[in-house]
């Protein structure tokens, strides 16, 4: 660690296996074992229960798990639902007896319960004198290492200090609406993966530059009622709806506290994971105020970059992310438009950053080379920690680096202001890395952070430890600057 510059907090976050979430279940259907389910078994034994037996099940359930979720019999309730097929035709359910068949499939799932870890932190509302409000996202692994992504809420203060507030008990995945869908997308999209053949184009053709599902629905529909002239017209239709189904929206209750809302897996392309979310406050234009958030989607193959954008973390507006400059992982959006543009880094190679330069927050062509492997401590990859710092002196960019063993630290380049392209300055070696006594954890030697935030002068960086915890540490940005080494 670089001698002096960041002061290490005693703050550490650990993960708290009490907060769950309430899940859809369907026995036979988990990530392992009999690939057909159980649930039409499961649905004839639930309908021929007693009313007794139904009445003493469910106050059983609810004593044990009502103080756990606020909204236990809206959720069992929906469950209940959602598996309304399964049910016979003209079947008369008590209220208690749907409520039981919800609960028969649904079960609770920890969202930190192995690791909470890879924060990124954004100052919000106007600072007062000394204090600054913040929310930082995490990332919290649970069962099966699936990935979602939470928040917490505190302050800094003067002194560089962060005070974390502690975090709601009862839960929320929020309520999901459809997205809104725009043809450059899909064809950037197509476009990587499969080319635009003709019956792409035969849909694309049909639609506008910003369209709903069911427009979409209805040109799939023409393609595969015109299946004959056309060769893929099924994969087509399967590619499209893939495409479609990660632009959604996530509304949590107004009055529900930030730390409660979780963001989980929607999508097939996030099933197994929503990983490293890299927040940024962003204030060029009226249509873009608020925050932006780039993630890594991982379906448990396949990687893919989705961005998000809020004003509030009460709606949330989810979409995909295309183009070459978003392969890969690492995208992280710089906080306001420089010469009219969006601009991002990128580590779209796995191990040197770039930087590229957009229209659109959500299209990403032609990464431009930043800064490769250098240093001893980093030969085997490079990469950005979060969204760059505007100061004074430039664009400061804090930067990961993993070297021998696997060792991940984090250090820092400078970029000019105006041409951001430029790397005007570095660290010659590490800001933070792994301790003494520190380096043992789920994965080891791993100090991570995915987005910093300046406050009176000080640095304030959330970091993973190990992907486990998180820690902080705190430093002047001057005294940061003034140790960095001029890049020729």
């Amino acid at each position: 660690m670089t001698e002096g510059l960041l002061r290490r907090s005693t703050t550490t976050l650990l993960p708290d296996s009490s907060r769950t979430l309430m899940h859809l279940f369907i026995a036979g259907q988990e990530d392992f074992g009999s690939p057909s389910g159980r649930a039409g078994a499961v649905m004839d034994r639930a309908l021929h229960l007693s009313e007794a037996e139904v009445r003493e099940q469910l106050s059983l359930v609810t004593a044990t798990f009502g103080p756990r979720h606020r909204d236990l019999n809206y959720w069992l309730e929906v469950h209940a639902n959602r598996m309304a097929t399964r049910m016979p035709r003209r079947v008369a359910l008590s209220r208690d007896r749907l409520l039981l068949i919800g609960a028969l499939f649904t079960n609770e799932v920890t969202v930190e319960g192995a690791s909470l870890t890879n924060p990124s932190i954004v100052l919000v509302g106007e600072p007062g004198a000394d204090d600054a409000r913040f929310v930082m996202s995490v990332r919290g692994i649970g069962e099966g290492h699936r990935s979602s992504i939470g928040f917490r809420t505190g302050h800094i203060d003067r002194w560089g200090e962060v005070h974390v507030d502690t975090p709601a008990t009862e839960l929320t995945p929020g309520l999901q609406a459809e997205g809104h869908l725009h043809k450059r997308t899909f064809a950037g999209l197509l476009d990587r993966h499969e080319g635009l053949d003709d019956d792409a184009r035969s849909v694309l053709d049909g639609l506008s530059d910003q369209f709903t599902v069911a427009e979409l629905d209805h040109q799939i529909g023409r393609l595969i009622r015109d299946r004959e002239t056309y060769r893929n017209a099924d994969d087509t239709a399967h590619r499209f709806r893939m495409i479609a189904e990660r632009s959604y929206s996530i509304a949590f209750p107004d009055d529900s506290d930030v730390s409660s809302r979780v963001l989980w897996p929607r999508s097939a392309a996030e099933w197994r994971g929503m990983e490293d979310l890299r927040l940024v406050s962003f204030g060029s234009t009226e249509r873009d105020f608020g925050y932006f958030g780039t993630y890594t989607a991982f379906d448990g193959h396949h990687i893919a970059q989705q961005m998000l954008h809020t004003r509030d973390f009460v709606c949330f507006d989810v979409f995909p992310v295309t183009g070459a400059a978003s392969r890969g992982k690492g995208l992280a959006l710089f906080p306001r438009l420089v010469g009219g543009k969006y601009v991002a880094l990128s580590r779209h190679d796995g191990e040197s950053n770039y930087i590229a330069f957009s229209e659109h927050p959500e299209s990403w062509e032609k990464p431009i080379p930043l800064q490769s492997p250098e240093h001893s401590w980093e030969v085997l990859q490079v990469g950005n920690c979060g969204s760059p710092i505007e100061t004074e002196h430039g664009w400061l960019v804090l930067t990961h680096a993993v070297g021998p063993m696997r060792c991940y630290t984090i250090s820092a380049i400078l970029l000019d202001i105006d041409d951001p392209t430029r790397v005007i300055a570095h660290l010659e070696h590490p800001l933070i890395e792994p301790l003494d006594g520190e380096r043992d954890g789920y994965v080891p030697n791993v100090v991570y952070s995915c987005g910093a935030v300046v406050h009176r002068g000080n640095l304030i960086v959330p970091f993973g430890i190990n992907d486990e915890s998180i820690g902080f540490a705190h430093g002047s940005v001057n005294d940061i600057i003034s140790a960095m080494r001029p890049s020729g």
